[in-house]
């Protein structure tokens, strides 16, 4: 690992220590003898274009010039050896408030910053190619529509690892199979691909000590703009002060609050697949909320 961050980084390291990276992966500050501080996450025997998959999405990202996205220093994608390295992103508080600072909210920057990351669209749903969520494959192949994306390239597939690996019973996994061909008349208005991040909880949301508001760990694609805001949601980062700047740059379709569920349902799958837990529950209540309105 040394030897390979020596030839990418083009210094040698000075030192390194452990620091938090999530579940999947092991995080390190390294520390190069430039001066530089990086930002380096690895795997063992991670799936191949596993880092890669993920560099392109944050490269993808910042090209909307709407929010801070780390810069991608160096990838490796390699038998023996596979990594990402950023920039170091030095955090500032609890809450993302820096004393003194005169910025915004940093509710109402992330609010606007979305919006517009969001407006900075696609040509068409999806991705240049397929990528992760987390430790799971997610499918990105271009289609004409969003309901047909959202049911071939995301539910459908989940829904059928689950049942395989014993994580949803068969009443569900129907109810899943009938939500999907009724979406059509569920994700709402037709609306232009917007530029996701794809794996939007609040632990993807970091502030740092200048005030600036930074989005990390993408499973980045082109879809509704809404599956964003839901997980946000989900996972209690979508305060109201995000929602009612995010709606002062780009306002939301009618009935976006019926649709918080749907788009709930995704990365509940993604949860159940990975933790189990709770997580079956809370599935089963998005998928019965849908089928309910279906029976009556």
């Amino acid at each position: 690992m040394t030897a390979a961050l020596r030839a990418a980084l083009g210094s040698e390291v000075r030192e390194s220590a452990t620091c938090a990276g999530g579940d999947i992966n092991d995080a390190y500050r390294v520390q190069l003898q430039d001066g530089r501080r990086v930002f380096v996450k690895t795997r063992e025997c991670a799936p191949s274009r596993f880092f890669v998959s993920e560099a392109d999405g944050l490269r993808w990202l910042a090209e909307a010039g709407a929010l801070r996205i780390p810069e991608v220093l160096a990838e490796c994608d390699t038998p023996r050896t596979s990594f990402l390295a950023l920039e170091w992103i030095e955090r500032a508080p609890r809450g993302g408030q820096v004393p003194g600072s005169q910025a915004a909210d940093p509710h109402e920057r992330l609010g606007r910053g979305l919006a517009l990351l969001h407006q900075s669209g696609s040509e068409s749903f999806g991705f240049q190619h397929d990528g992760f969520i987390g430790p799971l494959p997610q499918r990105n192949r271009s289609v004409s529509t969003w309901a047909e994306f959202y049911g071939e390239q995301r539910l459908e597939p989940l829904a059928r690892l689950a049942r395989d690996r014993g994580c949803i019973d068969g009443s569900l996994a129907r109810m899943l199979a009938s939500l999907c061909e009724r979406l059509d008349a569920l994700v709402g208005p037709s609306e232009s691909p917007a530029r996701l991040h794809g794996d939007l909880w609040s632990g993807n949301v970091l502030y740092d000590a200048k005030g600036e508001v930074w989005l990390i760990d993408p499973a980045a694609y082109a879809g509704h703009r809404e599956v964003d805001l839901a997980m946000l949601a989900l996972f209690g980062g979508l305060d109201r002060r995000v929602l009612d700047a995010y709606e002062e740059v780009s306002p939301l379709a009618d009935g976006h609050s019926e649709r918080v569920r749907l788009y709930q349902i995704y990365p509940l799958l993604v949860h159940v697949l990975l933790f189990g837990g709770g997580y079956g529950a809370q599935l089963r209540e998005a998928v019965a909320f849908y089928e309910a309105r279906r029976t009556r």
